[in-house]
């Protein structure tokens, strides 16, 4: 007689056969699920969800020059994509200039290169910024890139209360799972609490934060880890925007969060459903907000790129197929769906017209966006629902424990936790308990030659010269006094973002802004004994 196999989620909840009504022996609808739109948002932030509007296609796209970029974003608007989602290259995220002696060899390799306000211009050229909404995958930098957007749409005559888009600004996690840090903890999030200060008060339809769990779980922690990490991160952001004089109901309702969705269908769907119903105690009961919309958790998702597979390219499109379509069952507001190319290379056109195509068939043919939350009462779901908050709670509740999730990020704990869970998952595929198709498991020893993108070797040497253009042609004392009172504002404790965009409007560099930042901030220095 065969022994019976383990069956468990990713995040090690064991699954039963089948489910029965005694599974949910303490459930109460009113407080666990509500109805859509309703407290504790279980069944998600609108009444209507997509039969009132559906989730915002937004492909993430950004390489080589702005112009290169440009030109994508409007191949992607062509396509039906309805709003930018924005890469950029490591030296902008670094707050380093493409000249910079450390930027060789990275400058538009993994997203576009901006070094200038200049280049922010080509970058959103012929794009209404009225009309199209712009998210910017950006942490370190994101003071000085929302000083370039707000530049620009002043340019275009767009009134500030009019444009709408995020910017990640979610430094905390660069230091758990990324690495794009620049400045020490406590003025990184001086920067983050700046700028959602200057939001609130200025672009009222900006989400002035994204708080990232996608990173977190591209790093290998389970889908609880993924939650609980995620909103620890989120009590961490609230608490430094009260500390800094905030009122709760004054921000609150533009915070945004960003997820991962993997293959376990299931597990990712249950997922997002409880980190709803989290988030929404978290601020109605701990952080005693009052707006309704403080307590809901929007949030924009994307496939897991660590999910994709160099071997057997083509069952990437399979796999983020099903991903898209537990996002949208667990109540996304936007998604962006990856290309089936990206394990070998930046998508071509014709992978991302692919992607994009994936999200249009999920919402005009296959009928899941008709009825909100249908898996609702669901045995399996709601009892994977449960399992997921308890589990994100205990977490949490060790974090509290340690003082919080600075703390926590600086003692190594979190890092370590997902780290054991990255080498506990690839000894899963290792040992052939968890199949990856194509992987370890039915392996092809046909290669599948499929079309990659080639970068422009002279991408990087056009990029420079562009820059050396734009620092000869502005005004020199101008820059000069706009970084001096950069340097100034930073010692004191005024919001940096009007002295930022009067920098960037001068056409001071990103690095040239970093850098004085740096004087005043320091740099961080990771400590490998923690």
């Amino acid at each position: 007689m065969s022994k019976a196999r383990k069956v468990e989620t990713t995040s090690k909840i064991p699954l039963k056969s089948y489910y029965l009504p005694e599974d949910l022996r303490d459930f109460d609808y009113s407080r666990d699920l509500g109805n859509p739109g309703e407290f504790p948002f279980t069944r998600g932030v609108q009444s209507d969800m997509y039969r009132g509007r559906l989730w915002t296609m937004r492909q993430y796209a950004g390489y080589g020059t702005a112009s290169e970029s440009n030109a994508r974003f409007k191949y992607l608007l062509g396509l039906g994509q309805m709003g930018l989602s924005v890469a950029f290259d490591l030296p902008t995220q670094l707050g380093l200039d493409s000249d910079a002696p450390l930027a060789a060899g990275e400058v538009g390799r993994v997203g576009v290169a901006i070094d200038t306000l200049h280049d922010m211009e080509i970058l959103l050229a012929g794009i209404p910024l009225n009309l199209v909404t712009v998210s910017m995958t950006i942490n370190a930098t994101a003071a000085i890139l929302l000083a370039m957007a707000v530049a620009v749409a002043k340019k275009q005559t767009v009134p500030l209360e009019k444009l709408s888009g995020t910017v990640q600004n979610d430094i905390l996690k660069e230091y758990i799972a990324r690495g794009t840090y620049i400045f020490p903890a406590q003025s990184s999030m001086r920067l983050v609490t700046d700028l959602i200060s200057f939001c609130s008060g200025q672009l009222p339809q900006w989400n002035p934060i994204s708080i990232s769990g996608y990173h977190i779980r591209e790093a290998g922690s389970s889908a609880v880890q993924e939650v609980a990490f995620t909103l620890g991160n989120a009590i961490a952001y609230v608490q430094a925007a009260l500390d800094a004089g905030l009122a709760i109901d004054d921000f609150a309702p533009r915070l945004s969060f960003f997820f991962n969705v993997h293959n376990y269908w299931l597990e990712e769907v249950a997922k997002f459903r409880a980190a709803r119903r989290l988030w929404a105690k978290i601020m109605k009961d701990r952080f005693r907000a009052r707006n309704p919309k403080s307590w809901m958790l929007r949030f924009h998702a994307q496939t897991a790129g660590s999910t994709l597979t160099a071997q057997q390219p083509e069952l990437n499109a399979v796999r983020v197929t099903l991903q898209a379509l537990a996002a949208v069952l667990g109540g996304t507001q936007s998604l962006h769906t990856n290309s089936r190319d990206e394990a070998l290379s930046l998508p071509t056109e014709e992978a991302v017209r692919l992607a994009l195509r994936t999200q249009q068939v999920i919402a005009y043919e296959s009928g899941v966006a008709d009825i909100v939350d249908p898996l609702a009462g669901a045995y399996a779901v709601e009892s994977l629902t449960h399992q997921i908050e308890h589990r994100s709670q205990e977490y949490l509740d060790k974090i509290e424990s340690m003082g919080g999730m600075l703390s926590a990020v600086g003692c190594g704990y979190v890092q370590k936790e997902i780290q054991q869970s990255a080498y506990e998952y690839q000894k899963s595929i290792e040992s052939h308990e968890r199949v990856i198709v194509g992987v370890n498991e039915f392996v092809s020893e046909k290669a599948v030659s499929i079309p990659v993108h080639r970068m422009d070797p002279l991408i990087e040497k056009n990029q420079i010269t562009s820059l050396k253009t734009v620092k000869s042609e502005r005004d020199a004392l101008l820059v000069r006094q706009s970084l001096d009172q950069i340097e100034q504002v930073a010692a004191s404790k005024q919001n940096l973002l009007p002295a930022i965009i009067k920098a960037v409007e001068a056409y001071a560099s990103i690095g040239e802004i970093s850098d004085r930042l740096r004087k005043v901030f320091g740099e961080y220095q990771e400590d490998p004994t923690a």
